[in-house]
């Protein structure tokens, strides 16, 4: 296989009993959308998360599923902001509009047999993140000979 197979569907899936599938809220959410390049020696991908840095982002390959996940801002972030909208508000200014939020996310792909999972790096910059997978050759099948008996 030489696609990367994105996990992210909107539904969970089916239950025990063929039950209808039940709607993940989290997945209706906009995740960040990502671009992935393949070439002769590397898989490339490239996810947009602006205003992140590289603490903001946790990257996790098990099993040959890469995993890229945020968590929503921290509980001291939030305080702090809570702080700053009561001073504000003691200052006569409020929000008239106020759209940015930060919210987690979590995908998952799984990644071709041809990927070296020992070599996977990842950068952050300008809000991009850039995750490499180099290739390595792929293993042919061997052929077994047949004798008759």
């Amino acid at each position: 296989m030489n696609d990367l197979t994105l996990f992210n569907d909107l539904f969970d899936g089916f239950g025990d009993d063929f039950a209808f599938p039940t709607l993940a809220l989290s997945k209706v959410l906009p995740n960040p959308k990502v671009d992935v390049k393949e070439d002769k020696d590397a898989y490339t991908l490239e996810m947009d998360l602006p205003g992140k840095t590289e603490k903001d982002v946790d990257i996790e390959l098990k099993n040959n599923v890469l995993t890229i996940s945020s968590e929503a801002k921290s509980e001291k972030d939030e305080k702090k902001e809570e702080k700053e909208e009561k001073k504000e508000e003691k200052e006569g200014a409020k929000w008239l509009i106020k759209e940015r939020s930060y919210s987690k996310f979590r995908r998952s792909f799984t990644l071709p047999n041809d990927v070296d999972c020992e070599k996977v790096s990842a950068s952050v910059k300008n809000g991009v993140l850039v995750v490499k997978m180099p290739r390595h050759e792929v293993e042919k099948a061997k052929h077994i000979e047949i004798k008759s008996a």
